[in-house]
């Protein structure tokens, strides 16, 4: 039995329309470097500003601190206009798979490489909200951690917020590779969903449990039945 599932946001449990590509490549191309779309996705799940540094660099581009910034502050407006236009919901099945979960006694946390603003801000969209008789026990962003993805301290500190001591009774699930490398770094079960832009045959060439099609499959899992 699971205690706890730490859920990735945009693209795992958020359908967000693949605005954070389009917004993180667009940010990124304005500072004068290509963003190759192999490297986009390497990128994707991790701390936008530790991504937006490490793709200028791929596309030989000083990654000054400054030009870094500016650069993020781009993506955030990017990201808040693409939002306004198509905003995001929750993708099929996902808050039904997690009430099943809570009624089971699982508890339920989001990570994210997001900061506290945009995740705040996709939660409220939404109408999610963490709490006792709430649909979350805890929302963990970047903002909270040293390090994100795939450093494991994202799902490490949601165990600490929900009170789970054991990480063989952690599931933790995502749509990218680093979500899978932070789940294995974690020790937890590393869980890769489709809903994101990656196929199954490109989240099974890494170390994983399961792959699943979506998060709502995983209350069929047997670790998370009663």
């Amino acid at each position: 039995m699971i205690d706890l599932v730490a859920l990735d946001m945009a693209g795992t449990t958020i359908d967000d329309h693949g605005s954070v590509y389009l917004a993180l490549r667009r940010a990124v191309e304005e500072t004068g470097a290509p963003v190759a779309a192999e490297d986009l996705q390497h990128w994707m799940g991790t701390d936008k500003i530790e991504a937006i540094s490490a793709l200028m660099r791929l596309g030989r581009v000083p990654a000054e601190t400054t030009t870094v910034m500016t650069a993020y502050r781009r993506f955030r407006a990017l990201l808040d206009e693409f939002y306004l236009e198509s905003p995001p919901v929750a993708l099929p099945g996902v808050r039904d798979a997690l009430a099943t979960l809570r009624d089971r006694g699982v508890r339920i946390a989001l990570t994210t490489g997001f900061d506290d603003s945009v995740a705040n801000a996709l939660l409220e969209s939404l109408g999610w909200k963490v709490g006792e008789g709430e649909l979350l026990d805890a929302v963990v962003t970047t903002s909270q951690v040293k390090a994100g993805r795939p450093a494991p301290y994202l799902i490490h500190h949601a165990m600490e917020l929900t009170g789970v001591d054991d990480v063989r009774r952690v599931l933790a699930a995502g749509d990218t590779i680093v979500d899978l490398q932070a789940a294995c770094n974690a020790g937890a079960i590393a869980v890769g969903v489709e809903t994101g832009a990656l196929t199954r045959e490109q989240l099974e060439r890494h170390p994983h449990d399961y792959v699943l099609r979506s998060v709502a499959e995983i209350p069929e899992l047997e670790e998370a039945r009663v």
